[in-house]
């Protein structure tokens, strides 16, 4: 399975300054990501993939496994411009029976989404990868979280989608806003996970390759 290559194009983040061997990059434009690395203290810049998701095949690929693709993906696709750096790409998709929910294509798709998942628990998957092309680094791994949820009030739905807040978020919703908290009773594993970046799983998949942050 190879992806391909969107059309658009991003400015080199990197083009106008000096990037340290030690510097991480994260080849991701989601501002939730970039925070969670932000308060763990991580040094690192941001350089958004260009690979186009929607052109991948899902069919026949289990939930972890298309994660795991993505993410790999989208840290080849970066590491091409940062060889010497090691790039870290990440992609979420949530799971309920068997079927993988991406990001919802407009309101009716969110609605159609959230309907089906907080009808009962479902999983939240969020792969990693970590890439450096030279030396060679490949490192991939994926965290699970399960989500209970409350009994979907029909008001509050309406008001979540009238808000926009599923926009771009795997499943229609992020755990983290204000919108959301009616809706989750608990959840079993990870919140980072959730969120879009396992944090515990990222410092111990850059500790396993001996990275160290100077």
């Amino acid at each position: 399975m190879t992806p391909r290559r969107s059309n658009k194009s991003y400015p080199d983040t990197a083009s106008n300054w000096h990037l340290e061997s030690h510097t991480l990059v994260l080849a991701s434009r989601s501002a939730r990501r970039r925070q969670l690395l932000e308060d763990a203290g991580y040094r690192f810049i941001v350089h958004p993939s260009s690979v186009d998701e929607s052109s991948l095949t899902i069919d026949g690929l289990q939930a972890v496994d298309l994660a795991r693709t993505l993410a790999l993906a989208k840290a080849n696709d970066v590491a091409r411009s940062f060889p010497s750096h090691l790039v870290i790409g990440a992609d979420t998709v949530v799971e309920s029976d068997g079927l993988v929910f991406g990001k919802p294509k407009d309101a009716s798709d969110a609605e159609r989404m959230l309907n089906r998942l907080f009808a009962k628990p479902h999983r939240v998957i969020t792969a990693i990868a970590i890439v450096r092309r030279n030396p060679s680094v490949q490192s991939v791994d994926a965290d699970i979280t399960t989500i209970y949820p409350r009994p979907l009030h029909r008001g509050l739905l309406s008001a979540y989608l009238a808000s926009r807040q599923w926009e771009g978020k795997a499943g229609g919703y992020g755990i983290q806003e204000e919108g959301c908290e009616p809706f989750i009773e608990r959840i079993d594993g990870s919140f980072t996970n959730v969120v879009g970046m396992p944090m515990e799983l990222l410092a111990r998949m850059l500790r396993d390759i001996g990275y160290q942050a100077k």
